[in-house]
């Protein structure tokens, strides 16, 4: 196949380097840093620039760029992509990039699936990304009535073959409202745990607990932003949910009430173990 590559970060760059380090696949790739298409060439982790010319000899094109940024590249070049191709986008949530690209693909007549594949590190660009980012990983599809059992065959296999586990089906809906607590939540409370004083004269005190807890506080601003003002509505909903069991902590502290913290604590180990490891 023809895969096309829409941007070349953590995400988009870790897919051209799984693709080129365990199939045959032709990668063409695109990203607006010169720098970074410069590495991906060299590094063999592109065969050429994806261009205008070659858009339209893509079987298979991944958008691994921002929500906004992807609906916006989709109609800018919808009329180059081939009717028998399969576009699917690789953004951190699905109801506002699948409401949006859609209707245009349904227009242009070429094949679209959301898509979400549940693998990160707390660094991103291209020098982050890597050929063994996905392996074992989840990959999320949101297949809609129009998708056919095909095209679902096609793209398992090929995710399968570049290291993922399996694949996960999902409506957007129910995407968004999950990912708001299992992705986004984590980040926030991250980024609020490292801003207290403390943080900053830690020295000699920190151990596996300290870093667990501010590993996903090294985000890109930017990009969280979107992700996050995208899905606002299930994430307002989840930090209720969190000040809501903290401010049971801290009640139960001030009460200086040994019964209720324990209490409170059985409860989240009790959790904790139905809900698994993962």
């Amino acid at each position: 196949m023809n895969v096309g590559i829409v941007g070349l970060g953590l995400i988009g760059g870790s897919m051209a380097k799984s693709i080129k380090a365990r199939t045959a696949h032709t990668v063409w790739g695109a990203d607006l840093d010169t720098e970074t298409m410069t590495m991906a060439r060299m590094c063999g982790a592109i065969d050429a620039p994806l261009t205008d010319d070659n858009l339209p000899q893509c079987d298979l094109i991944l958008v691994a760029i921002r929500p906004g940024a992807a609906v916006e590249w989709v109609r800018c070049h919808a009329e180059r992509i081939a009717k028998s191709a399969i576009l699917v986008d690789l953004c951190g949530v699905k109801r506002t990039v699948v409401a949006a690209i859609a209707p245009i693909a349904e227009q242009y007549g070429f094949a679209y699936i959301g898509g979400h594949p549940m693998a990160g590190k707390e660094r991103g660009g291209f020098t982050a990304a890597s050929d063994s980012l996905y392996v074992g990983a989840s990959m999320i599809l949101t297949p809609d009535k129009r998708t056919d059992m095909q095209l679902l065959e096609t793209l398992k296999d090929f995710f399968l073959d570049i290291g993922f586990a399996g694949l996960t089906f999902s409506d957007p809906e129910e995407h968004d409202r999950i990912i708001a607590f299992t992705s986004q939540l984590a980040h926030i409370v991250s980024s609020s745990y490292i801003k207290s004083p403390e943080a900053q004269r830690r020295r000699g005190f920190s151990a596996g607990s300290f870093q667990d807890m501010t590993r996903v506080a090294r985000l890109d601003e930017d990009m969280w932003t979107e992700l996050f003002l995208d899905d606002a509505d299930y994430l307002t909903c989840e930090l209720e949910e969190i000040i809501r069991h903290l401010s049971e902590y801290q009640e139960a502290l001030k009460a200086k009430d040994a019964e209720k913290l324990r209490a409170l604590l059985r409860d989240g180990r009790e959790k904790k173990a139905s809900a698994g490891g993962h």
